[in-house]
């Protein structure tokens, strides 16, 4: 028989995690609904959230794979592939050296860094059971990701206005330097239609570096110096990938499945929150946030000079 207690934490957390299923409901949002419930003490203790969090991620990111438009990722891919092979791994590489550096844990800044480098909440979601991260890890990052994005959303258009860069380079070094889709499709759609057509594509793209990045990542936090355990998801994301390729009369299947893994991440970050607490954030101090801001501006810096430049 329950007892009142564990009645009086289910309730609220049922309600919150209903709440998350609604559209209204983004992925920021329900980290931070999830944190205040862990605060107030309001999350069955019962629960093994780390175990089901790893699951859900894993159907996600398989599910994310549906929305890859792949003969068009490649296109844009082969048309910047300098560009964004320098971004992506020079992103990480100093990211890796810049976390030592910090003092920042390791596997925490390797989020960060991925979060950086390719698309934000999603690249997080895909490496963290790849380097095995735990739910402080992963929360911690998503953390610092989604303060930058809301920054970004707002003062990207009016830098881009004040250096007069043009709809196409405007769309590209969003979706270079800006961490999430749904801030990039934001801070383009406020410049204007072809930047919003150009930023959406490309970061589109860049979705598809999930892939190697996760099997790097595997090999590089690998256990056992013989054995690499390849994360089976990853597998699963490239299968769902070839399949709405090569069979795209069932489009309209695809992207309901899509919508379905967009909204099943919202959950997973949910349950995310509900793993952090005051103290675990008093603990990891400002450095993540600091070296996070670090990423963000060597990234945005460096790949607009390359866009105006040259």
């Amino acid at each position: 028989m329950p007892s009142t207690h564990t009645i009086k934490q289910y309730f609220p957390f049922g309600i919150v995690l209903v709440i998350c299923l609604t559209p209204f409901i983004s992925s920021p949002i329900a980290l931070v609904l999830g944190f205040l419930l862990a605060t107030l003490g309001l999350v069955p203790s019962e629960l093994n959230l780390a175990k089901l969090t790893k699951k859900l991620l894993a159907y996600s990111i398989v599910g994310l794979g549906f929305g890859i438009q792949f003969q068009q990722a490649l296109q844009v891919t082969s048309d910047g592939i300098g560009l964004i092979i320098a971004t992506i791994f020079g992103t990480l590489f100093f990211g890796w050296w810049a976390a030592k550096a910090f003092k920042l844990d390791v596997k925490t800044g390797y989020l960060i860094s991925s979060g950086t480098a390719i698309c934000g909440g999603s690249a997080i979601a895909a490496v963290s059971p790849a380097i095995k991260a735990d739910d402080q890890q992963i929360g911690i990052s998503l953390a610092t990701i989604f303060v930058l994005n809301s920054i970004a959303l707002f003062i990207f258009p009016v830098i881009g206005h004040a250096l007069n860069l043009d709809q196409h380079t405007f769309g590209t070094w969003a979706a270079i330097a800006i961490h999430d889709t749904s801030s990039v499709v934001g801070a383009a759609s406020a410049y204007g239609e072809e930047a919003l057509t150009t930023a959406t594509t490309l970061k589109l793209a860049r979705a598809i570096w999930i892939i190697p990045v996760a099997l790097f990542s595997a090999f590089l936090f690998r256990s056992d110096s013989k054995k690499i355990t390849i994360p089976y998801f990853i597998l699963f994301y490239c299968i769902a990938i070839a399949v709405s390729d090569l069979i795209p009369q069932y489009d309209a299947i695809y992207q309901n499945i899509f919508g379905i893994a967009k909204k099943t991440l919202v959950i997973c970050l949910f349950l995310i929150g509900c793993g952090i607490s005051i103290e675990k954030l008093k603990a990891s101090g400002p450095r993540p946030l600091i070296f996070g801001v670090t990423l963000w501006v060597l990234i945005s810096t460096t790949s607009l000079a390359w866009l105006t430049v040259f």
